[in-house]
């Protein structure tokens, strides 16, 4: 990961944000995917400016993306495009979605950028760089006591009936829980106003930029059983702040 695969990732955020704008609490058509989630002419219009662009100053990378798929995925290097994490937010005129671009090297997320282009607050991070938004670094929060924890999550309705139960456990431990937020609850753990951040059922494109954004300010992103995020997780994940939060963040969920 070099400079250039920053000012990369700057581009392509532009071209993401200057696709979603003209929509933003604009009349258009809503469709419905194969798993009965949302999909609007915006979000397929900021992953193909993100894609024309790859194509363009790295056509030999591999391209993962939310609306049109895998292109190379076994590349050395893998850029991955959420253009819209949160698209019930988006919706809804709620300015809590993010576009989330990350660049994998050998399977590890080495860069990741969450992106509200609404607010035009950005969040970049990259292992050994730290993490800025706005170009001001960011850092997380030191709470190791989980009673003192402020916890987010976008929806209860997200996770499945077993894994609602331990996140119950989990959420009976801390201080207070905010629902809704998306991707934008991974910046604002990042800049140390939320501690912990749990979810389940995410992809991998709603996960890769998120890693680099966490860690890069000073937290720790894992699944739930404690290992990194990689390729074959299953989804669930916990983002701590403070990483001496997260073994008891860990034993409240299993």
């Amino acid at each position: 990961m070099t400079d250039d695969d920053i000012a990369l990732a700057h581009d392509l955020a532009e071209a993401a944000g200057a696709a979603i704008r003209p929509y933003f609490r604009a009349p258009f058509d809503i469709e419905s995917k194969a798993d009965a989630s949302p999909v609007t002419v915006a979000d397929r219009a900021a992953e193909a400016a993100m894609r024309t662009i790859i194509a363009e100053r790295r056509p030999d990378d591999g391209v993962i993306g939310e609306e049109y798929g895998e292109d190379r995925p076994d590349a050395a290097r893998v850029w991955v495009f959420d253009p819209i994490d949160g698209t019930r937010a988006f919706i809804a005129g709620r300015a809590l979605f993010g576009t989330l671009i990350a660049l994998l090297e050998n399977g590890r997320p080495v860069l990741g950028v969450i992106d509200q282009p609404i607010a035009r607050e950005r969040w970049v991070g990259a292992p050994g760089r730290g993490t800025t938004l706005n170009g001001v670094a960011a850092r997380t929060r030191r709470c190791a006591d989980l009673s003192s924890a402020y916890l987010g999550t976008t929806s209860p309705h997200a996770f499945d009936a077993d894994d609602f139960s331990q996140f119950e456990q989990l959420r009976a431990g801390v201080r207070d829980t905010l629902y809704g937020g998306d991707c934008h609850n991974y910046g604002l753990l990042g800049s140390g106003h939320l501690d912990l951040v749990v979810e389940a059922s995410l992809k991998i494109y709603d996960w890769a930029a998120l890693v680099p954004v966490v860690e890069g300010a000073g937290g720790i992103m894992r699944d739930w059983s404690g290992a990194p995020l990689a390729r074959g997780s299953d989804g669930r994940v916990v983002a701590a702040g403070d990483p001496a939060l997260l073994a008891a963040a860990l034993a409240r969920l299993a």
